[in-house]
């Protein structure tokens, strides 16, 4: 029996990995194997397909899009559940390579459909093609986000989107204005995901409040984590119906810096089946 029909609620976790194999040697692991998770997505995996489903292991079935540039990005979806149908890519053929989107369809214990993908935008970087790539990607889910909303009951796209979205998703927003990951610009687009024109909820803003954070990321540089000095970047965005669905939403920082498995920390929420 599935693990959703065993309980009354559906957890699925987030997790930029930085590293699949360096994440399983330092943890990773052992943090699945405690959290109870019904459905895992992964970034940056930067990993062979083989080496993904060995790490991952039995118990689980795996989407995995590997980017055609060897050691860079890479996405996954790992879930209990066998999915009714997968896909690969965004739709757009520029990107079908990238290994930055998957989606994954799922019937629900209560008959309804829902649609999980694993995102993993463009890090950017201002004045060059990286953060023309990152424009373009975002343009593109602007089309792609009202298709996933038609096609089924619920949608949740989950993953490092690399933007924080308002001035309390990054501690130290006012030296970071005209970065990538903090450009008005890039903002903008969140605007509209979560905006009337497109209506998808910000799922992990929702529960937290308008509070600093609760941050998912830190640089490796300086005393970032220490100092709690993080990014908000990981995210749920999903449909209304399903983001009111959910309980719960727990980022999984760890207690110091040497016993992290990635500089980004898993976001675990809970939906209501």
């Amino acid at each position: 029996m599935d693990l959703a029909q065993q309980k009354d609620f559906l957890r699925i976790a987030t997790v930029n990995v930085n590293g699949i194999r360096a994440a399983y040697r330092k943890g990773m692991a052992e943090w699945l194997a405690g959290r109870d998770v019904d459905i895992l997505t992964l970034q940056e995996v930067r990993a062979p397909d083989a080496i993904v489903h060995e790490l991952i292991g039995e118990g689980w079935h795996i989407l995995h899009a590997e980017a055609a540039a060897k050691g860079r990005a890479g996405v996954a979806i790992a879930s209990r559940m066998k999915p009714t149908d997968t896909r690969i890519g965004i739709g757009e053929d520029y990107f079908a390579t990238s290994g930055r989107w998957v989606e994954a369809d799922f019937q629900l214990p209560n008959g309804k459909s829902l649609t999980v993908v694993s995102a993993y935008v463009h890090s950017g970087e201002v004045g060059t093609p990286k953060q023309d790539d990152k424009f373009r990607f975002m343009d593109v889910m602007t089309t792609r986000l009202p298709q996933l909303a038609a096609q089924s009951d619920h949608a949740v796209v989950t993953g490092d989107l690399n933007v924080g979205h308002t001035e309390l998703d990054i501690k130290n927003w006012k030296g970071n204005v005209k970065r990538a990951g903090f450009l008005p610009e890039e903002r903008a687009y969140f605007d509209r995901f979560f905006g009337e024109e497109i209506g998808w909820k910000d799922v992990h803003r929702g529960l937290a409040g308008n509070v600093p954070g609760p941050y998912t990321w830190w640089s490796q540089r300086g005393q970032a984590f220490d100092n709690d000095a993080g990014w908000r970047i990981d995210y749920h965005m999903a449909t209304p119906e399903f983001a009111a669905a959910a309980i719960t939403a727990v980022v999984d920082r760890e207690p110091s810096w040497d016993t992290r498995f990635s500089d980004h920390a898993p976001l675990v929420v809970d939906y209501q089946l």
